[in-house]
């Protein structure tokens, strides 16, 4: 056993057996390869990454290979998803070199950690063009003994690509809707309107671009906007992508029908689709969306979901050494689970004898189900019966194989995505015991993985460690301000409020007037990392901006909105123009541009006049709603419930945009429609 032993982090774990001298990132390491003058190799990955796995069972586990590593280099293994600053900084250095990115990364750096030379996955002998790992090791081993004024001009040359993320930024144009407009033209013009989703393969679900152009469309009534969002969702929902069996989705499809996915299923991916879901569905009220948003939700809640109230991070692509194993079917398979059934089964999920991947089936729904229905000479209702039975009996079947690998660490921000989207989606879908576990899940959180308002990112085993991220503060926050809206219980309301003052204090660098994704006591490295656009996850500086704005609007507080507003002016050239790079910043954007539906009920939260309005607002799209509520004089210092009553003792709706209110309500009809007013008050 190496020193990797000692970690909790699942992927560490992996490697804590093998013959190479592992380090955990850390000062023991880098002060090793001072001492000894000697360079880093630094590989980056993940749990559930395939690739990873390939290149430990053909390089790490070698011992001819384990020994030049061990002889030349101090080799240090760190999981991307705990320290993403470290992988921020080495894959933006990856990138500038070789043009792509990806895990394993595989990195060379000086003691100092400034990187000289790196790339993804290296083979074992050389293949398709790729150099084998061995051959690497020796070349920069010899470059950095024979060679080392190259090497350090190389690594001086690399660090120039962190300048302009810590430099003082300028507003880079106004935000109005024009700004949103062009946003969303860039978003449009990538769609694949045959297949939905954008661009060719590999195909990714993209769902914080899919969501705004969900707000965009309630904001303008573009139909097409509308279109982009619910076919891309159906045609995700349809495909292999998508676990017909057991709900939830995979990474991304390898192709451009969605058909064969990367099968790793990651809880961020299904936690920004479910939310995405909760939206369609409020927009739409689209039962097939409901159905995949409530069944993905379960699937989190079952299968991803801690005894104390923490969401696990991952399942692996892999079982038994295989990719996919555990979520494919032979038509043999099918035949004896479902049994009578299995024909009409095989037809709508377009199974055969011969597979479609690799001579087994990924199940997936070829055509439209009503016209599945008319061929076979059935009721809609009676397929949709049959499908139901035979979901149940393949998941009791599957069951008994062997499970991909589960990551069982909790990431304070991926939790804060997930949990934000449980207590989004019990509030609409009305599901009491989604509300049960929400509450458990906020309130573990809270309990373990935040100390004296300071966020921590990891935890597992009953251990929280790493200092959080700027992404971790803002997202566990935000998720305590879906549990306020939910409950109306001011308590979470308070825990959102002083994580964001803390995250301002920690994270906001008054010299620059940005935030950075690490802490002003934050180990120092080679920079400090500034990660603005959003990629598979909404960035720290996004989901910091949306805080600043909600938390401005609740408390009419300036100089949060002044901060969150500066932070986007900085960046209206770049949204403008790259729309899908930044599209839960877009989001926020749109918050900050038309201002926050602001709904206040007022009333006791526990008589049925107050349930049915605030069921009312639960059932609507409102892009950028910010809701505040509770019995008078319960505001907890809510500037949206300052002088609000209750109008002869009954439960009463106020809707405002920018503290300016319609005639308050007592009438959930005359409330909805106040809420169809604000939502389009663009148009």
């Amino acid at each position: 056993m190496n020193r990797l032993a000692s970690e909790t982090s699942p992927y560490l774990l992996q490697h804590a057996h093998n013959p190479v001298d592992w380090y955990p990132w850390g000062e023991e390491a880098l002060a090793r390869a001072r001492r000894e003058d000697k360079p880093i190799l630094l590989s980056i990955g993940y749990a559930a990454c395939h690739w990873c796995h390939v290149m430990e069972r053909e390089s790490f586990e070698d011992d001819a290979t384990a020994r030049v590593m061990n002889e030349h280099f101090v080799n240090i293994k760190v999981d991307r998803e705990e320290r993403p600053d470290l992988d921020g900084i080495y894959m933006s250095a990856v990138q500038a070199m070789t043009g792509h990115g990806g895990w394993p990364m595989t990195m060379f750096l000086t003691p100092e950690g400034v990187p000289f030379f790196g790339g993804t996955y290296f083979p074992p002998e050389d293949r398709m063009g790729m150099p084998s790992f061995r051959r690497v090791l020796a070349g920069v081993a010899d470059a950095y003994r024979s060679r080392r004024a190259e090497v350090l001009r190389s690594g001086e040359q690399l660090k120039s690509i962190y300048v302009a993320a810590t430099t003082a930024p300028r507003s880079t144009g106004a935000l109005g809707p024009a700004l949103l407009e062009r946003a969303w033209r860039s978003i449009a013009q990538r769609y694949d309107a045959r297949q939905g989703g954008f661009e060719g393969a590999p195909k990714f679900p993209q769902a914080m671009a899919l969501d705004f152009s969900l707000r965009y469309w309630r904001r303008t009534g573009d139909s097409h906007a509308l279109e982009i969002t619910a076919h891309s969702y159906r045609r995700m929902a349809r495909g292999g992508i998508y676990d017909q069996v057991g709900g939830g989705f995979h990474r991304y499809a390898v192709d451009a029908v969605w058909l064969v996915p990367h099968f790793e299923k990651m809880l961020y991916d299904n936690a920004l689709l479910a939310r995405l879901g909760v939206h369609l569905w409020q927009a739409t009220g689209d039962a097939e969306t409901r159905r995949v948003t409530e069944e993905t939700i379960d699937w989190a809640i079952r299968d991803m979901l801690s005894p104390e109230g923490g969401f696990y991070s991952s399942l692996d692509a892999d079982s038994e050494g295989e990719e996919g194993k555990f979520y494919v079917w032979s038509a043999a398979e099918l035949e004896e689970v479902v049994g009578e059934d299995a024909g009409l089964v095989s037809r709508f999920w377009g199974a055969s004898a011969g597979g479609n991947f690799e001579g087994h089936n990924i199940l997936h729904v070829p055509n439209e189900p009503s016209a599945v229905a008319a061929r076979e000479g059935v009721e809609l209702s009676q397929l949709e019966n049959v499908i139901h039975r035979a979901r149940a009996k393949l998941s009791a079947h599957r069951a008994g194989r062997v499970w991909p690998g589960r990551d069982e660490k909790v990431l304070a921000s991926w939790n804060g995505l997930m949990l934000r989207a449980l207590a989004d989606g019990a509030r609409a879908f009305g599901r009491d015991d989604w509300r049960e576990v929400a509450l458990r899940s906020g309130d573990f959180l809270a309990r373990e993985m935040v100390r004296d308002d300071t966020v921590f990112r990891s935890w597992k085993e009953g251990r929280a460690r790493i200092a959080g991220f700027l992404e971790d503060h803002a997202a566990v926050a935000l998720a305590f301000l879906s549990l306020y809206e939910l409950t109306l219980d001011a308590s979470w309301l308070t825990r959102a409020r002083l994580l964001g003052d803390s995250m301002v204090a920690s994270f906001w660098d008054e010299s620059t007037n940005i935030f950075f994704d690490t802490a002003h006591d934050h180990e120092r490295l080679i920079t400090r990392p500034r990660e603005v656009t959003d990629n598979a996850t909404p960035a720290g500086t996004s989901l910091a901006v949306e805080l600043l704005l909600r938390l401005a609007e609740l408390f009419r507080d300036a100089d949060l909105q002044r901060r969150a507003t500066w932070v986007l002016e900085t960046l209206a050239g770049p949204l403008a123009q790259h729309g899908a790079a930044f599209g839960h910043l877009l989001g926020a954007a749109d918050l900050a541009i038309h201002g926050a539906t602001e709904v206040a009920i007022v009333g006791d939260p526990t008589r049925e006049d107050f349930r049915a309005l605030t069921a009312e607002v639960a059932r609507q799209y409102l892009p950028s709603l910010v809701l505040a509520g509770g019995a008078p004089g319960d505001g907890a210092g809510v500037a949206l419930l300052e002088d609000r009553v209750a109008r002869e003792g009954r439960a009463t709706g106020y809707v405002c945009r920018q503290y300016l209110c319609s005639e308050p309500t007592s009438d959930p009809g005359r409330l909805r429609s106040l809420l169809e007013e604000a939502a389009r008050a663009q148009r």
